[in-house]
């Protein structure tokens, strides 16, 4: 064999072992599309407290990252979809973002810098119920972005990425085998995947068993939870056992399609919802985490990618969000691994030497006061203000399938009334619901499903403490002579 044949084949060795040594990173998306968010440091504390290594965030905001900075947590900032079109159109735009969002957290001093590692541009942009609104804007900004880092001298240490909903790919057969892109799609993701693979920057790419079995009725539940009692989907001689596989191998299949067979894929978004819906239930979410981390760390890969996984997968998500769309489903506020005051929901391995998750710590509540529904009164009109106060704050637990879905009336009426009552800081007047709404501090929580406190909050202590006011200025105008 010549000599610089058998260096070269030396060096792929070395270059093949390598990446194959590389360890999993699993980090988990933290949302904050919440009416009372866990305060930030609270959250720092929750990641290092479970060796969390990564973060995924869905935009920049400054009280989030100066709580990461000297965590040393790997960080993905996001710019939303609402600026993707005056980040296209101007250079300068997106030299301003850069330095107020990235520049600044990265450049600071001593211990207290953040570890920025993407700015992914755009939230979904290519979501099928966003139609076309921001297809003409995202590799424009995506450009205009690069050239900013290129100029703050950050393109070695940042990279540039595109988060890609479950839907923007597909295969009518179901199969892997014929895996594509939507075809609206594909003359945008040729130019961003010749963007990506010039940076050397991975695709980003949510993937949603829950969804696909939600959605498609050739998926069964124990398909997308991984259960060896499934039966397979044969493609081309290849087996698949799961529906992570198989979703994960149609994308594989459409990428080469378009000319991009070995693109990095970073599993951007994954997880199971544990309310709101059937089978969205917190042992359905653990079992399918459970096996979706020893799924990875097995290193087997897919059919299409055999010991290649994704070599970082971002859990879907770290807190419920009580605001979050329920466009998709009443599922959509319950994603969280924890419950939005940091309380574990099932216990997972992250793979960084953590046998249990750890609860946040001295979470601070609002009293332990809830607003019911007034037995001693005439409730004949009582659904239609239930209604009303779902209409505002967040009943998703009381949908069909839902953990308070079988609690019965007026039970359910309370859990509305308190929804409310906690959403709007326990004010007295948000439980009032024309008289039929009573305070109590006795916790109406019925078997499974939970009447929440909500938390103490900077917003909640000033709309208290306004209230407090008021009451002083009425009690004093009623004492006057007139």
């Amino acid at each position: 064999m010549p000599p610089n044949l058998s260096l070269f084949i030396f060096f792929l060795l070395m270059i093949l072992t390598s990446k194959g040594s590389l360890s999993l990173a699993i980090g988990v998306n933290w949302g904050t599309t919440a009416s009372h968010p866990l305060p930030p440091p609270k959250v720092v504390e929750l990641l290092k407290s479970n060796n969390v290594t990564k973060v995924k965030l869905f935009d920049a905001d400054p009280p989030v990252l100066q709580a990461l900075s000297g965590s040393n947590i790997a960080v993905t900032v996001a710019i939303p979809n609402s600026m993707l079109k005056s980040l296209n159109s101007s250079k300068k735009a997106a030299e301003s973002w850069v330095h107020d969002n990235v520049t600044r957290y990265i450049s600071s001093g001593g211990g207290s810098r953040v570890k920025i590692e993407y700015v992914a541009v755009g939230d979904d942009p290519f979501l099928v119920s966003y139609g076309e609104q921001f297809h003409p804007f995202v590799i424009g900004a995506v450009m205009n972005i690069q050239a900013a880092l290129s100029r703050a001298e950050l393109t070695r240490e940042v990279k540039v990425v595109v988060p890609c909903s479950f839907d923007s790919f597909q295969s009518e057969t179901g199969l892997p085998s014929k895996g594509h892109f939507r075809p609206e799609l594909n003359k945008t993701m040729i130019e961003l995947l010749t963007f990506l693979s010039k940076h050397h920057s991975p695709f980003f790419v949510n993937i949603s068993p829950f969804l696909s079995f939600h959605q498609n009725k050739n998926i069964s539940l124990d398909f997308a939870l991984f259960k060896g009692t499934a039966n397979p989907h044969h493609d081309n001689h290849k087996a698949y056992k799961n529906s992570f596989d198989l979703s994960y191998d149609t994308l594989v299949t459409a990428l080469s399609t378009i000319g991009f067979p070995e693109m990095d894929v970073i599993v951007g978004q994954i997880g199971w919802p544990t309310d709101g819906a059937a089978n969205a239930t917190a042992s359905n979410a653990e079992s399918f985490m459970k096996s979706l981390v020893d799924h990875l760390h097995n290193k087997v890969g897919t059919p299409l990618r055999p010991r290649n996984p994704p070599l970082e997968v971002y859990i879907f998500s770290l807190l419920d969000e009580d605001q979050r769309s329920m466009a998709t489903g009443n599922f959509e506020r319950h994603w969280g691994v924890f419950t939005f005051d940091g309380q574990a929901k099932y216990h997972i391995n992250f793979g960084q030497n953590a046998k249990n998750l750890v609860n946040a710590q001295n979470v601070e509540y609002l009293p332990s006061r809830w607003c019911v529904a007034n037995s001693n009164k005439d409730l004949s009109n009582a659904t239609a203000r239930a209604l009303e106060a779902c209409s505002a704050a967040d009943c998703s637990a009381l949908s069909p399938g839902g953990s308070c879905y079988k609690i019965s009336w007026p039970q359910n009426i309370s859990y509305a009334f308190n929804s409310y009552y906690q959403l709007h800081d326990q004010t007295p007047n948000s439980c009032d619901f024309g008289g039929l709404g009573l305070m109590t501090t006795v916790d109406p929580s019925v078997d499974n499903c939970r009447f929440p406190v909500e938390l103490h909050t900077s917003q909640s202590s000033s709309l208290q403490g306004a209230y407090l006011f008021w009451c002083m200025i009425l009690l004093t105008l009623n004492t006057l002579p007139f």
